[in-house]
């Protein structure tokens, strides 16, 4: 990566390529819901993987999930919970909230970074 500055799209199109990497199957970008929006939604293993993800070109204000605030955790659950109902999931899907941190060169994925897992 280069020191040129990275749109959030690129951001979310490298963070996808790691998911992938990392044996994720996208399924759907840039949800967007009344709340905010979800930058990626894909499957790993038996769980639906709502994913954030944010990019920090350096930590001199702290890493990309120091950006990642309560309110922010909030929104991100409510529009996971419209695009449940949207698309008709079952009520016992199992569910998880990732993050993907890229702080500079470093592309870091937090499984379970928040909510509480529903089995």
């Amino acid at each position: 990566m280069s020191d040129k500055r990275i749109t959030g799209q690129e951001g979310e199109d490298l963070a996808a390529k790691a998911l992938k990497n990392e044996g994720y199957r996208i399924i759907d970008t840039n949800y967007r819901s009344v709340f905010g929006e979800i930058d990626i939604i894909a499957e790993e293993d038996d769980y639906l993987v709502f994913v954030e993800v944010k990019r920090r070109k350096n930590r001199s204000f702290g890493t990309s999930f120091d950006a990642i605030d309560d309110r922010k955790k909030r929104h991100i659950i409510r529009s996971a919970q419209l695009y449940l109902k949207a698309n008709r999931y079952k009520v016992d899907r199992r569910i998880r909230f990732d993050v993907v941190g890229i702080d500079g060169d470093e592309i870091r994925i937090i499984k379970h970074a928040f909510g509480e897992e529903k089995r």
